[in-house]
């Protein structure tokens, strides 16, 4: 926006005594523990593959707000203080040299990522201000977790022994609702029930309209709302002129704190984003899980979600204090930091719905990576997050998978690599299959569900398709075939020692669960061969002092991340010292910001090298790989969303960006859980 509008907006405004108390007397809200990381960007607003907006600068005022694309989702604010108003959010691009008069900025004095929060405090005409970003992902309680919503809570306190008059002013754009600039769009303003809600969205308003990749959502309404009060004043501004090509009508929100001296002031408003109808499942238009009872609109949800602040802030606190206290105590300070970068990243890379039946799905896309959804090898790396907290949700998102074998339109003895592209799950429309990867992340997760559950009753709906799976690793496993694997970005090939190791893998699992459902003999057979060909695997695969990336291929080498399961699951298929061998290897090869993926290119995967810092029962093992990872994302000269894909000696991002797959950095916590049971 511009911030000449936005100056004279505050300075003309009455400076009368705001008469609102804070949300809860007493309560300030502050990060629950330091975290020293530098974030590659900032997550701000996190809802799901569409809504989610971030700073990718080190401070909130020095760049525009974006969405995970890269596209501008205009979000600007000022604090005006007395008789001078300073930017704190927001830095959109000007034209005019007179605006240079009023640029004047905040001065950011901390920025603070905790799992569901983000916290940012500045300094400014004596006062001080903590912006809180916060998204309700409560994974225990899905109904808050899927809300159309986050908060932005503001804190104000005088900190130099004077009182001050202070205005809070936000503005939003309807860059939150299109898909490209040049798109036409509707406002409205509506109060209800004590609240005011300014929105916008496009004109056409094509439902589920679009597919792919880089893609924004044009179809539904993005919202701002906040108390109705005589000291809160939200408009439909003046148009403006803007990096769009066309003039814009900006949203905007006003809060008169009146005099504020030592003791917080503080106010808050919700931002979210009504999408009408999430995704469009084999033919069927299914409407998000907030509203799933078909009676829910987005007053009653927005209403609730006022009527709950305090309730949601503090248990986002609670949680966010625990993640961070389980996560040093599993993998260090830094790991902590890692996990809470990566929380609200892979869980916003999904959106929750249920089908017909009630089942739920909770569907990714492959962020700048194809645009698939619901994708095989995409959820298997996220898995741990998921299972660590809510294995339901893990189960949503192998649902669709069996959903599509089981019910005869998905027709090969493998399972799909996907269910469409996002939003339309209406089928593959991955250009290849992964047989073998596949077949063997499905068998894999579901015996972790069971782990994790303590019973195979999931397992036990969908074991006829569970077991021609199985059987397709019995006989194309052991040495695959030219085929892809998750790491499809380094093309086809035959022999993979690492992806034989998810097949052996695979077997052991459907004979774990066949165990756990008193299926002996079943049980004995797969068990015993997945033995029988892991002695042949580590004939097959050694090259001396490691084992090799291809069993045709001596003087290669990869990473086994893959054997991971072998030891959170309790499957013992592998003798241990495999491991301890591989990670003495790995140490050899590691530089500046990671271990490379394997011997062929300098690029690696984040995820995978998180997971292969597992292998052994090492702290130090973990930690020297860890620790490169962290130092990756704290250096790294690409400014995204995290990236998972990245060169190992520049730090620079290879491709991908804000995916799910983030969530394997919970590898370290779901194997210290598992541990300590």
């Amino acid at each position: 926006m511009r911030m000449r509008k936005l100056c004279a907006f505050l300075t003309c405004l009455p400076l009368v005594l705001n008469s609102c108390q804070p949300m809860k007397e007493g309560t300030v809200y502050a990060p629950a523990v330091d975290n020293s990381l530098r974030a590659p960007a900032y997550p701000l607003v996190t809802i799901d593959p569409y809504t989610s907006a971030w700073s990718f600068a080190d401070k909130l005022n020095e760049n525009v707000v974006q969405h995970w694309t890269g596209k501008e989702h205009s979000l600007t604010g000022a604090v005006r203080v007395d008789d001078k108003s300073y930017r704190f959010l927001g830095n959109e691009k000007k034209e005019t040299t007179d605006e240079a008069l009023f640029r004047l900025a905040a001065t950011q004095t901390a920025a603070v990522v905790m799992p569901t929060q983000t916290f940012y405090t500045f300094e400014c005409g004596g006062i001080r201000l903590d912006v809180i970003f916060t998204a309700p992902f409560l994974m225990d309680d899905l109904d808050v977790m899927a809300s159309p919503y986050n908060y932005i809570t503001y804190q104000v306190r005088a900190i130099d022994g004077k009182s001050h008059e202070v205005q809070i002013y936000l503005e939003a754009t309807p860059q939150w609702a299109v898909h490209t600039e040049s798109q036409k769009v509707i406002f409205g303003k509506v109060e209800k029930e004590g609240l005011v809600y300014l929105k916008t969205g496009t004109e056409e308003q094509a439902v589920l309209g679009k597919k792919g990749d880089d893609v924004r959502i044009d179809w539904g309404y993005f919202y701002l709302a906040g108390k109705k009060s005589d000291e809160i004043k939200m408009n439909l501004g003046d148009s403006i002129s803007s990096n769009m090509q066309q003039q814009m009508t900006v949203l905007s929100y006003m809060d008169n704190l009146g005099k504020v001296s030592s003791k917080h002031r503080s106010g808050y408003l919700l931002i979210g984003y009504d999408d009408l109808y999430s995704i469009q499942y084999f033919g069927e238009n299914l409407l998000p899980y907030w509203k799933r009872d078909g009676k829910t609109d987005v007053y009653a949800a927005y209403s609730k979600g006022f009527r709950s602040y305090a309730d949601i802030m503090e248990r986002c606190s609670q949680w966010d204090a625990q993640l961070m206290k389980d996560a040093v105590e599993a993998g260090g300070q830094k790991y902590a930091e890692l996990c809470a970068l990566a929380y609200r990243q892979a869980i916003a890379a999904h959106k929750l719905v249920t089908d017909k039946e009630g089942n739920l799905l909770f569907l990714s896309k492959e962020n700048f990576s194809n645009g698939s959804i619901g994708t095989v090898d995409v959820t298997y790396p996220s898995a741990p997050l998921f299972l660590l907290y809510n294995p339901e949700l893990l189960k949503g998102m192998l649902n669709p998978i069996f959903y599509f074998s089981e019910s005869g339109k998905w027709k090969k003895p493998f399972p799909a690599h996907d269910v469409g592209t996002y939003p339309l799950a209406n089928g593959q429309t991955y250009g290849g299959d992964m047989p073998v990867e596949e077949c063997g992340n499905m068998l894999i997760l579901t015996a972790a569900v069971a782990t994790m559950e303590g019973n195979a009753d999931y397992a036990a709906r969908h074991w006829d398709v569970l077991t021609t799976w199985a059987d397709y690793l019995l006989k194309e496993g052991l040495d695959p075939a030219n085929q892809l694997c998750t790491d499809d970005f380094a093309g086809h090939f035959a022999h993979n020692a690492n992806l034989s190791v998810k097949a052996i893998e695979g077997i052991a699992c459907y004979g774990k669960l066949a165990e756990m459902l008193g299926k002996k003999e079943i049980a004995s057979q797969y068990t015993d061969t997945a033995h029988e060909m892991a002695s042949k695997w580590i004939k097959m695969a050694d090259d001396g002092d490691h084992y090799r990336l291809a069993f045709d291929k001596p003087g290669t080498w990869s990473q086994k991340y893959n054997l991971i399961w072998d030891r959170m699951l309790g499957l013992n298929i592998f003798p241990k010292d495999i491991a301890e061998k591989e990670l003495a290897y790995y140490l050899t090869k590691q530089n500046v910001y990671g271990l490379p993926l394997d011997n062929r290119e300098d690029y690696t995967k984040s995820d995978w090298i998180l997971w292969t810092a597992c292998l052994t029962d090492s702290a130090e093992h973990f930690d020297a790989l860890m620790q490169r990872v962290w130092k990756y994302v704290d250096e790294t000269p690409s400014r995204v969303p995290m990236s998972d894909w990245y060169f190992t000696s520049t730090a620079k991002q290879r491709g991908f960006q804000a995916r799910s797959v983030v969530g394997g950095y919970f590898m370290r916590l779901l194997q210290h859980e598992l541990m300590h049971r």
